[in-house]
């Protein structure tokens, strides 16, 4: 190859060259501004034209030319390639494709080596076509400790923040921590999170600060710029706490507002307010004050609005004398209650015992039972799903209706009539056979059945029913009505539907009686657990040995104390 000079413009374009797509504007211009600051270092490899002339077609360079077009340069060097060469697809694409990227840690210490040479921060930057405090980031991470930048450069990195961390802290310090967690044989690897936690330190940032250069300058504070931040924001900090504290007080004490005081705040950050203040969430009033406090995390100046209660004036108090005196009334000493927690858990334990064997033995009219079954659904320890709401996850709301069993003295007090009607409304809320959490189960069906629920029952000779009826069961129920079946279900469904437009059609699936076998299966079921009971509760009580060996029956005995009920319930 023969090294050259000549007009950029005057090169021609290889139309065989392997980099087809345009690059970035980013890149084009990074490129022409440090071409027009030290020219170009690489000179583009060009040849002659095989057509004659004087031109030369570019085989390596192309971005270069033309950003030396770009950067105005009346002559570049360039290299001319031997006409015989007919590699130059091969060597365009290795060109392209073979290129390794510099290190990080490479570029690094590159642009400090061009400091030590005497190139200025802004001078690099211009070649470089980077922002001077881009420059300034990297040579900061150039000044890592070395056998850490070492460590990097072996591929093993730490993430932004680590590195920012890092970076941040002297070289004394790095040195001293990287004693205790550099990489050893067995665990070649470093836990660059421990590194970075080793060498935290709490910052205090500039745009947290209150006060301004005079009183930074009378506490010895100096700024350091944190380069990592993004570059349109204050990012100035000071690792010195104290005298960052220090003036911050100072200047909140200089400018404390009318009605406003200095208050503490805990570790948290969050205010203490004084006794019997309540702090003012909305907007302050005129009777406000305002607290003014330095939030310990981040060291910024604060305030919080409070309301302190009203102080209430004396009133002047006649005595029997007609003497007046000021009755300074003030907060009532706090008195122990009558009965205290425990002594109120006891009370509740006493009442229950009592109620019930109030409930198992006391004489009470049939009325009277069925207004407690209703007042007890509405106890706030029952919790009943209600069917009789379009909500499904309702509850049953049994408490109107218990109400009007009430009279204005608190007292159980009903006639006949509002009993029923309270009754019916209560089983209306509890009892219920919708398919989703409410259902009572075939308890409900057994009820209905009672009644006779079934002659209430719509007619569900509809099209939206029997839509859901499978071809055999559509089929049965045409036949038992007498309706002669059709080809198509939908002709079949619509005669029915035409059928029973005056008379009513029940689904034999419908009928709310449930099977004898189930009904007696469940019966059996809590039949059997009741004995079970009766017999554990009850051991070996009609039978009992005296000291002498005779034999006691204590069950007339024992049914003594309730003769007198039973009297008084005949």
């Amino acid at each position: 190859m023969q090294l050259i000079t000549a007009d950029p413009r005057s090169l021609k374009d290889n139309p065989d060259r392997s980099r087809q797509s345009k690059s970035s504007p980013q890149s084009d211009a990074l490129l022409c501004a440090s071409i027009r600051a030290i020219g170009v270092v690489q000179p583009p490899v060009v040849k002659l034209d095989p057509k004659g002339g004087n031109c030369y077609i570019i085989v390596f360079g192309h971005r270069r030319a033309a950003q030396a077009v770009a950067a105005d340069l009346p002559e570049i060097p360039l290299l001319l390639a031997d006409p015989s060469d007919d590699l130059g697809a091969m060597q365009s694409f290795a060109e392209n494709i073979a290129r390794e990227p510099l290190n990080p840690v490479d570029q690094w210490r590159a642009i400090e080596r061009l400091v030590a040479l005497g190139w200025t921060e802004e001078s690099i930057a211009m070649a470089l076509a980077l922002p001077s405090r881009q420059i300034r980031k990297l040579r900061l991470l150039a000044n890592i400790l070395p056998s850490i930048l070492d460590q990097m450069a072996r591929g093993d990195m730490p993430n932004e923040q680590q590195l920012r961390t890092i970076a941040a802290a002297g070289q004394d310090e790095q040195a001293e921590v990287w004693k205790k967690y550099k990489p050893k044989k067995q665990d070649p690897q470093v836990s660059w999170w421990e590194v970075a936690r080793a060498l935290t330190t709490t910052r205090m940032l500039a745009k947290h600060a209150s006060f301004g250069d005079e009183l930074a300058q009378a506490y010895g504070i100096i700024w350091v710029e944190d380069l990592f931040a993004p570059a349109d924001e204050d990012s100035r900090y000071t690792t010195d706490v104290e005298a960052f504290l220090g003036a911050q007080q100072e200047w909140l004490a200089n400018n404390l507002p009318k009605r406003g005081s200095i208050i503490e705040a805990n570790e948290y950050g969050q205010a203490k307010l004084p006794s019997k203040a309540q702090q003012v969430y909305g907007k302050p009033g005129k009777g406000d004050l305002t607290g003014w406090y330095i939030n310990a995390r981040d060291g910024s100046v604060q305030s919080v609005a409070y309301r302190m209660p009203e102080v209430k004036k004396p009133k002047l108090v006649k005595d029997a004398d007609g003497v007046e005196t000021l009755d300074e009334e003030g907060e009532a000493p706090k008195v122990r209650p009558d009965v205290t927690q425990k002594g109120l858990d006891m009370i509740g334990d006493l009442r229950t015992d009592a109620l019930h064997e109030a409930l198992a033995r006391a004489p009470m009219e049939d009325d009277t039972l069925m207004a407690l079954l209703i007042l007890a659904f509405t106890g706030t320890n029952v919790t009943v799903a209600c069917g009789a709401s379009d909500n499904p996850y309702g509850h049953a709301k049994c408490g109107p209706h218990a109400a009007r069993l009430i009279d204005e003295h608190g007292k159980l007090s009903f006639d006949r009539e509002t009993l029923i009607q309270a009754a019916r409304s209560v089983l209306i809320e509890v009892l219920s056979l919708r398919r989703n959490r409410s259902d009572s189960g075939f308890i409900a069906r057994i009820a209905g059945d009672a009644i006779g629920a079934d002659q209430f029952l719509p007619n569900m000779a509809t099209e939206d029913f029997l839509s859901c009826l499978s071809r055999n069961a559509l089929e049965a129920a045409a036949e038992t009505a007498g309706v002669p079946g059709r080809i198509k279900l939908k002709d079949t469904r619509e005669a029915l539907v035409e059928h029973f437009a005056e008379g009513k059609l029940v689904h034999p699936a419908a009928l709310l009686a449930p099977s004898a076998e189930d009904v007696r299966s469940w019966v059996g079921r809590y039949a059997s657990a009741d004995s079970e009971l009766e017999d554990a509760d009850q051991p070996g009580r009609l039978e009992e040995e005296h000291s002498d060996g005779d034999l006691v029956d204590h069950s007339a005995a024992d049914a003594e104390p309730d003769a007198g009920f039973r009297e008084a319930a005949e």
